[in-house]
């Protein structure tokens, strides 16, 4: 059982992936306690440090996000990669067990044996 929760917990790259994450959610979520303090500021007469606290504060969350993006689907390309994902692709074969309707209520519509049709990947 030790081995199952070992097997579970993140690696080295899956922490710094959950870590940029949680930044980029944090600075995302400070943007509009960064407008509220650029708004008092630009009352108080600072209009260019009210700007540039808001445009910065806009500016880290999105390079935060893209940053976060970028390692989450590089992080992801290379566990599909890697191969340990378990993925069986389905043929004809898992569905023996599924009957078609035989009789239908509609006139025009043309009923196809399985060897007629292919699948479609």
């Amino acid at each position: 059982m030790t081995g199952w929760y070992a097997q579970r917990t993140p690696g080295r790259s899956g922490r710094a992936v959950i870590a940029l994450t949680l930044l980029a959610l944090l600075l995302v979520a400070a943007v509009p306690l960064a407008l509220l303090a650029a708004v008092i500021m630009m009352i108080l007469g600072h209009l260019v440090g009210g700007l540039a606290l808001f445009g910065g504060s806009v500016l880290a969350a999105v390079v935060a996000v893209a940053v976060a993006g970028m390692t989450g689907m590089q992080h992801l390309r290379k566990l599909l990669f890697r191969g340990n994902f378990q993925v069986v692709p389905l043929d004809g074969t898992q569905y023996s067990d599924v009957a078609e309707p035989k009789s239908t209520d509609y006139t025009d519509v043309v009923q196809l044996d399985r060897s007629e049709y292919t699948e479609v990947r």
